[in-house]
């Protein structure tokens, strides 16, 4: 019965609203009241508690249950040698405990039982955000009706896309994050959320600018790749040079020492090796220092670039939105013209 009176309250709805159909198609969405609470953190620790109340009071009922079956084992075993007045006492005490552990097993699991009150409990003040957040994203959205799927109401079809949960869900946990916030931190994200929220309502749009996003990353590596390589190339040239230099200044301080030592063999013989080590050390240090050099001018650059790189998202962020804020607007003063 209340399956039909609510298919027959949506269809009258429907009619209702068919002129303004005609100028606009009614948008209709769903949402999955189980499928929210079980991604709400705070419903599902709450939850998680009161299974384990629940078990806890099934523990107690089988407990109870065992002590009645074991008065009911002791009474057929010692039946025959009992009278008829403690056999009726003793009848009369496992009567008392099964009614006690009915009573006991409607107090806790009933329709009006503790299990039931306390979901309901858990399940309101969650249950009250979603409808705040499904009016919120109704009225931003548009929608005409927004169904509930894990209600009574049958749904014989419905597309995905037409699924609002996420959605709620995003919602629910954008508020706990802003109750976090400074109130310029809350203006940033409403900010960011709202260039978010146009990107999904325009999956064509975000494909497109993810495309450019690759393609420009992919610019902007070869181009550093082939600076890095160009700089790689000019620190080795130079390296080189320096070596040449240092070697030929090497030679010539040989010479001169050949000349001016009596001992002329050996000393044309050390002294170019201990020339040439020296050299080598002065030139692999130097070289060090070029390469450190350049490794932090890059990182430099990478910054200026990356930096460059967000302002320019931004900037063309701001300018989608106000595109889309404007055509909005015409939109909807052109369905709103008499």
């Amino acid at each position: 019965m209340k399956k039909y009176i609510l298919l027959v309250l949506v269809s009258t709805l429907l009619i209702t609203n068919n002129v303004k159909g005609q100028a606009r198609g009614i948008k209709i969405g769903y949402i999955d009241m189980e499928y929210i609470l079980e991604k709400v953190p705070n419903y599902a620790e709450a939850k998680n508690q009161l299974e384990q109340k629940a078990e806890k009071w099934k523990q107690e009922m089988e407990v109870k249950k065992s002590d009645i079956s074991k008065l009911k084992e002791a009474l057929k075993t010692e039946k025959v040698l009992l009278t008829k007045e403690l056999i009726e006492e003793r009848e009369s005490e496992i009567s008392f405990q099964e009614n006690e552990l009915t009573e006991y097993q409607q107090k806790k699991f009933g329709p009006n039982g503790e299990l039931i009150v306390q979901k309901a409990v858990l399940v309101k003040p969650i249950q009250d955000q979603v409808f705040n957040a499904v009016q919120d994203i109704a009225e931003a959205k548009k929608y005409d009706f927004i169904l509930d799927k894990s209600s009574d109401l049958t749904m014989l079809f419905a597309a995905k896309k037409h699924d609002l949960s996420e959605r709620v869900i995003l919602v629910l946990t954008r508020s706990e994050k802003r109750e976090q916030m400074s109130k310029k931190q809350q203006k940033l994200e409403e900010e960011r959320e709202k260039k978010q929220d146009m990107l999904d309502d325009n999956p064509e749009m975000s494909e497109k600018m993810k495309i450019a996003e690759e393609r420009k990353a992919a610019r902007l590596k070869m181009v550093e790749d082939k600076k890095l390589a160009a700089e790689e190339k000019r620190a080795e040239a130079e390296a080189k040079r320096k070596q040449i230099l240092e070697d030929n200044l090497a030679k010539r301080n040989g010479k001169v020492s050949d000349k001016n030592t009596p001992d002329s063999n050996k000393t044309s013989t050390d002294t170019p090796k201990e020339n040439t080590t020296t050299s080598n050390t002065v030139a692999e240090e130097k070289k060090a220092a070029a390469a450190e050099a350049r490794r932090i001018s890059l990182e430099e650059r990478q910054k200026v670039i990356e930096d460059r790189k967000k302002a320019a998202e931004e900037k063309r962020l701001k300018t989608i939105t106000d595109r889309e804020a404007a055509k909005k607007a015409k939109e909807d003063a052109k369905n709103n013209k008499p």
